[in-house]
């Protein structure tokens, strides 16, 4: 059918008989969906704004990702429920145009927020003078007008082909009138941006279990050393003390507030120990040892933290993604299309949900926001 010749009705409907009873589930994951990402991303953004000990560099970043679900929950999902509930598209062209640019533009400052956020950890751990440049407070401001400004001008071009997609009763572009910027913009994003941040964890990873052999070899070389009885001749002092072959200077360095992913105290260590373990785990005297503990733990926690939100990310949409390249010709039943493109919702309330079980920090700003109520 010529799309000049087509009523508003077959533009703006996505009735099908297949999903008249589909509907009202998708009704209900939407309307939760609208609750809990409205809610909990903008518990992350006052948590942010409130609690001194979240205002790091690195929480930039999260606040931005929640700030990018934020748009989505607030302003996208409340109409995507309305044209699952009547099944067909109910505000016109010009909002059908304005959501898929919204859409996308949400979904692309994500990934290039989950980006940052994989290389941002990736030179904490492996290049801290690059992180602190990088990552400065300007640094920080233009990445993050970056990813919006990159986001908004790579969907721009498609504001003509944006149209309703029966097939999941949402606003995208058309799937051939953009080919193939649109699939170039697709594969960047989803396909390129999405293994970068697989690679940088696998960094992250390969990293940090170095950096922990090196510093368990280095602990049992030190314990078998003290065991010979020359080191004990002349590793003491008259106090009975041991001389430690180690010299360390520890310095306080608080970044406006106690920094829970980078540390608080910067230690640079002179000796026999690489520098990537004491990058990652420094060697303290005996009264700093529990705090550089504390500190590698944390710095794990927030990393698994990190990596799993990337995961729930592929997670919601990898099933869509796959489906629309497998069924070209849309010949796969319209209900599995719902159910995939419905699973993508939930990325944009579960993050919160994850800091609240995955970060102690987190978790004790959103308690402390009831009393503020």
């Amino acid at each position: 059918m010529n799309h000049s010749n087509q009523t508003d009705d077959d533009l703006f409907s996505c009735y099908s008989e297949s999903v008249v009873g589909y509907r009202y589930f998708a009704v209900l994951w939407g309307c939760t969906v609208t609750f809990t990402g409205t809610i909990g991303n903008l518990m992350t953004v006052l948590a942010f704004i409130f609690d001194l000990r979240l205002r790091t560099r690195f929480n930039v970043l999260i606040v931005n990702l929640a700030v990018a679900d934020l748009l989505y929950c607030t302003i996208l999902q409340p109409i995507s429920v309305d044209s699952y509930l009547h099944l067909r598209w109910r505000s016109g062209q010009l909002w059908c145009t304005i959501f898929g640019f919204l859409l996308f533009l949400s979904n692309s400052v994500s990934i290039i927020t989950l980006c940052l956020v994989a290389v941002s950890r990736y030179l904490l751990v492996a290049k801290r003078v690059v992180f602190d440049r990088v990552f400065s407070s300007w640094g920080l401001i233009i990445l993050l007008i970056s990813a919006w400004a990159l986001g908004a001008l790579s969907f721009a071009p498609l504001w003509s082909a944006y149209v309703l997609v029966p097939q999941v009763c949402t606003c995208s572009f058309h799937r051939t009138r953009g080919r193939p910027y649109t699939t170039i913009l697709l594969f960047l994003y989803f396909f390129v941006g999405l293994t970068c941040v697989g690679v940088f964890y696998m960094l992250i990873y390969r990293q940090v279990s170095n950096a922990s052999k090196a510093l368990l070899r280095y602990r049992l070389s030190r314990r078998s050393s003290k065991r010979k009885p020359t080191s004990s001749a002349q590793g003491t002092n008259d106090s009975g003390g041991e001389n430690k072959s180690c010299s360390t200077e520890i310095s306080s360095q608080p970044e406006m507030s106690q920094n829970m992913d980078e540390g608080t105290h910067k230690t640079s260590t002179q000796c026999s120990v690489p520098d990537m373990v004491v990058a990652v785990t420094p060697e303290a005297p005996p009264s700093h040892s529990a705090s550089s503990a504390a500190d590698d733990n944390e710095f794990k926690r927030v990393t698994r933290m990190c990596f799993t939100v990337f995961l729930c990310f592929v997670f919601c949409y990898v099933p869509f993604l796959l489906l629309n390249i497998a069924d070209k010709h849309n010949r796969a039943p319209r209900v599995l299309h719902m159910f995939c493109a419905n699973l993508t919702w939930l990325n944009s309330c579960i993050n919160p949900v994850l800091y609240a079980l995955m970060n102690r920090q987190f978790r004790q700003a959103y308690r402390q926001l009831k009393f503020y109520r």
